[in-house]
């Protein structure tokens, strides 16, 4: 077994429950001695005294062993990529052992960091003719995804709910539209209405919780119906959960928790309708095929997508991928992460990327190996995603997805195979936004970044007029 050092949460569980060394070391049964090494991580955790903290300070063990610092290393390689940071950059051991030995530090210095990158982003976006407030002010859409990546875009909880649910149920995929709806019915008193598009005023899903029933528009398709069941029984089942889950978290206002439950509700539907064993096995055993992923579990290419990035159980995991949506204009619509790669919040995605691509060649699955400026290398799908609604007002407005994992993971997607191999293979050079991109000589670069001059010279054209 891996020995499993804890030495800052342990010091900073005693410091949190006002105790000296002795007084832990008393309740634990152990020396002060003892005590002292494991905060120096001079001593690994054995088991029993795992079990007493469990028992003496009411933690669950998970919360105890559990690994985030992998995650915690990956932010702090790419946020000391950025510009803003000259001179030397920190090795690896140096980052590690400010990891383990000053984690609130770091913590800060990410909260700090992301600040700082969210109001560059909210200058860039909306320049200077809006207040001040505006700019200071965090997206919600950015609070819910780094909460997400907090917690590595995996949620045990609705997971293990997801899981109860289908067992009492005992369902097939082709049955969970009519089990969803009987379930409904016959547990809450629940009624389903497929209203005419007409009627809806614009929605897709209205919950009348004075008339106790649920309407979908005609306008959604089987798939999305039976996912938006799903949604709203997890509102009906599983508040608690919900809540429990967003309790600790800093989304200041009502509004932005009430947004966050709405993407805990979706991951919990994805849950249920891609339960997570079964749904890794035949992932793993396609080689992650996102059409036989689909037609197995009766979902669409967009939902397989998004599950995909859920992977993350704890001894159970799959490739970490992470999703962007984009409309046609290049706004960002939706994203996840479980990766190192940093997605972009607003438009403005480098066009180099053939996630922009896609939309000349509606649902062909494009791959691409592609390289980010600090040298991070990812494979990459990108394809159309029809609207899950017809009307003639939304004719031919389809949405783009890439789905990307790190290189190391490539080869163990089907949609490597016949490609070169990895001593072949050509990447394109991308960046994420070209205010942020340092790359020179770029054909495509519509800004000139923000940290760095481009060379000027009057007696030269270079293929754009920010460089020559």
């Amino acid at each position: 077994m891996r020995k499993t050092f804890i030495g800052p949460r342990l010091r900073q569980l005693r410091r949190d429950s006002g105790q000296t060394q002795a007084q832990m070391a008393e309740k634990l049964g152990i020396s002060p001695a003892y005590v002292n090494l494991l905060e120096k991580n001079q001593r690994s955790l054995s088991v029993q005294v795992l079990m007493a903290l469990s028992d003496e300070y009411n933690v669950d063990w998970r919360d105890v062993v559990l690994e985030k610092n992998t995650t915690v290393l990956s932010d702090l390689r790419n946020i000391l990529q950025d510009p803003l940071f000259t001179g030397t950059p920190p090795d690896l051991d140096e980052l590690r052992s400010a990891i383990d030995h000053a984690p609130r530090l770091i913590d800060n210095f990410i909260k700090l960091y992301h600040s700082h990158r969210t109001s560059m982003e909210k200058i860039m976006q909306l320049g200077s003719e809006r207040m001040p407030k505006e700019i200071l002010d965090t997206s919600p859409e950015t609070m819910i995804h780094d909460f997400f990546r907090d917690n590595l875009n995996h949620f045990d909880t609705l997971e293990r709910a997801a899981e109860t649910l289908a067992a009492e149920e005992n369902y097939d995929s082709d049955d969970a539209y009519a089990m969803l709806k009987a379930r409904l019915k016959n547990k809450h008193g629940i009624s389903i209405s497929i209203i005419p598009v007409e009627s809806m005023n614009g929605a897709l899903r209205v919950f009348d919780t004075a008339s106790n029933e649920i309407q979908l528009s005609e306008a959604l398709d089987h798939k999305n119906r039976t996912f938006q069941l799903a949604h709203t029984l997890c509102f009906v089942e599983f508040s608690d959960i919900l809540d429990k889950i967003t309790a600790n978290s800093n989304f200041g206002t009502p509004t932005n928790i009430a947004r966050c439950q709405v993407e805990l509700a979706n991951y919990f539907a994805a849950a249920f309708l891609m339960p997570y064993e079964k749904f890794i096995s035949l992932a793993e055993k396609s080689r992650y095929d996102i059409d036989r992923l689909a037609s197995g579990f009766l979902v669409s290419f967009e939902q397989v997508c998004h599950r995909l990035t859920t992977l993350q159980r704890h001894g159970r995991r799959g490739v970490p991928f992470f999703f962007l949506r984009v409309d046609k204009a290049g706004n960002v619509t939706k994203r996840f992460n479980a990766t190192s790669f940093n997605i972009a919040e607003h438009g403005g995605s480098c066009p180099v990327w053939n996630i922009h691509t896609a939309f000349r060649m509606p649902g062909v699955i494009l791959p691409q190996f592609v390289e980010l400026p600090d040298g991070e290398q990812f494979f990459t799908l990108s394809c159309t995603t029809e609207r899950p609604v017809y009307s003639h007002d939304t004719q031919d407005r389809r949405l783009s997805i890439s789905l990307g994992c790190e290189i190391k993971h490539a080869d163990k997607l089907i949609y490597t195979s016949g490609l070169a191999n990895s001593a072949e293979r050509s990447f394109s050079q991308i960046g994420i936004n070209c205010h942020l991109c340092l790359r020179k000589a770029c054909s495509q670069r519509a800004h000139a970044p923000l940290f760095t001059e481009l060379t000027t010279d009057t007696s030269r054209r270079g293929e754009t007029r920010y460089e020559s």
